[in-house]
């Protein structure tokens, strides 16, 4: 376009054209101010501008290359997929949309000027989705990034001007959204909970940001109507909750989604197994859709009833874009403390009991937070048919969860359990068809047993040695586990957890710097690790003075 439009420089030039070639010297001139406006309007001076600076550094070490990719693990992989061509099947990573309407949703340019994190090939696709079809269920397999997909959602919104954002979820998942809004976006989060909920609405009203509560907490707060607000997007999460019509909690969110024009369901349970459940939330999103979806669809297969369902449902499994997936899925499950379990906390606190303070959180197991959360993380891992194996370092804590989950779970594996009937109730847990639990001890399980028919583990509570729990989880993530493992550790927010938590984190990344990786890793374990006595004794005094309790107990 450039060379023909050439003459057009010059008028000189241009008088001495034929007519016919200035013809093509004005289209030409048409082409080439099209190709600007269509560059300007896409971002792409300031791209390149960026691409300018980066071009005039110096390369970078081998040591910050491998930080960058740490960092920045997401893009690097995605690139390398669609690089090689060995990314996953786009069918599948689009949820088998029909072609017409996966092309105007990749027709969407995501904004992410408000995100801090980089979405995966399938999450960006989810979150376009969202904004495309804008009342939709998100049912992608847990492990996947439902909430970062609804989070980037929500960024692309506020980019473009809205300002005021809901999310409802269950109490059990309230900190982790807060801490997720604030670390994976610029997003204002606002807690709507607890004693001082409504100073908190009125303040979200006036000021904006992502109000976040719980299903209990909206019911008791103004009404869509009342507030005066129309929210850019409400997200709900966990929506199963929400599936009775007749509930308190389901006319309260349905009160705000009538109010407002874009409403993401977030539900980790195949809807395809639900179809009644299904045609519940469908009808408080889209109810044209209803009569369009049969019982007959369910049983039909999964891709049939996504085709049914496809305006207004979204769903990918692992084994869908296992490609972009890392090989372990880290999640820190924060909860805050029930009143039973605080009372419990803060008398080991006052007796100065280090490893009373650790089991705290379920020593009122009708009230406990983190049982709570995980009765829903096995709930979850049932729906998918998936294998779950808990871990805690206490005996106590696994009678619990066993109380607590009732009957078909294997275990616990402990010590004093013989090794032979050990790897018996091992491979009676892998034999099970479909969703099992097994239930052991960290020390028992971290040594001898491959237990890697399970893919969800989950963590009771931290350990004071790092290489406890990696050894633990290495009996899942091992040669023979075709799925992508997904780690969940149950943590009590300003607990003992917390403090644990910080100082690990500190020898860890000590050590990361020399040792991470040489064989030193391999052979001194211990180089990793800290001295219980001397961590223990830090973390009573360091609470005992937050809590107001007598030291030196």
């Amino acid at each position: 376009l450039l060379a023909a439009a050439g003459p057009a420089r010059g008028r000189l030039r241009l008088l001495f054209a034929g007519r016919r070639s200035r013809a093509g010297v004005r289209e030409a001139v048409t082409g080439v101010r099209a190709a600007v406006a269509d560059a300007a309007e896409r971002g792409l001076p300031p791209l390149f501008a960026q691409v300018s600076a980066d071009l005039l550094r110096e390369p970078g070490s081998p040591a910050a290359a491998w930080v960058d990719f740490e960092l920045r693990s997401a893009e690097y992989y995605s690139l390398l997929a669609e690089l090689s061509g060995s990314g996953p099947d786009r069918d599948a990573a689009e949820g088998f949309l029909p072609s017409g309407m996966a092309g105007r949703v990749r027709g969407l340019r995501l904004d992410d000027a408000r995100l801090r994190v980089s979405l995966r090939g399938y999450q960006s696709f989810g979150a376009r989705f969202a904004l495309v079809q804008k009342r939709v269920i998100l049912g992608d397999e847990m492990g996947l990034g439902k909430t970062v997909q609804a989070i980037a959602a929500l960024a692309h919104l506020a980019a473009h001007g809205e300002t005021h954002f809901l999310v409802v979820c269950p109490a059990s998942v309230l900190i982790n959204w807060t801490r997720e809004v604030r670390a994976r976006s610029t997003l204002r989060a606002v807690p709507v909970h607890g004693p001082e909920r409504r100073e908190a609405f009125a303040e979200w009203r006036e000021s904006g940001g992502v109000a976040l509560t719980t299903f209990d907490a909206l019911h008791a707060l103004p009404d869509a109507a009342e507030s005066g607000v129309r929210p850019g997007m409400l997200v709900v999460d966990e929506a199963h909750y929400v599936k009775n019509p007749e509930t308190r909690r389901s006319r309260a969110v349905s009160g705000w989604s009538g109010r407002t024009d874009r409403v993401l369901f977030l539900t980790g349970t195949p809807m395809e197994n639900r179809v009644e459940e299904f045609r519940s939330l469908v009808r408080q999103l889209r109810p044209e859709l209803v009569p369009a979806v049969g019982a007959g669809h369910g049983a039909a297969g999964s891709r049939a009833f996504r085709r049914a369902v496809a305006p207004a449902y979204l769903r990918r499994n692992q084994r869908d874009v296992l490609a972009e997936l890392p090989a372990v899925v880290q999640v820190d499950e924060w909860e805050e403390f029930g009143e039973g379990d605080l009372l419990a906390y803060r008398e080991a606190v006052a007796a100065g009991h280090f490893m009373r303070m650790r089991r705290a959180a379920y020593a009122r197991p009708e009230t406990s937070a983190k049982l709570n959360r995980l009765r829903e993380l096995v709930a979850e891992a049932a729906g998918n048919g998936l294998k779950v194996v808990v871990f805690s370092y206490f005996r106590e804590v696994l009678d619990t969860v066993r109380g607590a989950l009732g009957d078909g779970v294997y275990g616990p594996l402990s010590g004093s359990v013989a090794a032979a009937r050990r790897q018996e109730l091992v491979d009676a847990f892998a034999a099970a068809d479909g969703h099992a639990v097994l239930l052991s001890q960290i020390q028992a399980g971290g040594v001898g047993l491959n237990m890697q028919a399970a893919s969800v583990v989950i963590l009771c509570e931290p350990q004071i040695k790092p290489t406890t729990e990696h050894q633990a989880v290495a009996r899942v993530h091992r040669m023979g586990q075709i799925r992508t493992v997904r780690v969940h550790r149950l943590l009590a927010a300003d607990s003992i957890d917390q403090r644990m938590l910080d100082i690990v984190a500190r020898k860890e990344r000590l050590f990361d710097a020399y040792a991470r990786r040489s064989d030193v890793a391999e052979t001194t374990p211990d180089a990793v690790d800290v001295s219980e006595g001397e961590l223990a004794r830090r973390i009573v005094e360091e609470e005992q003075r937050r809590l107001g309790a007598p030291t030196g107990g």
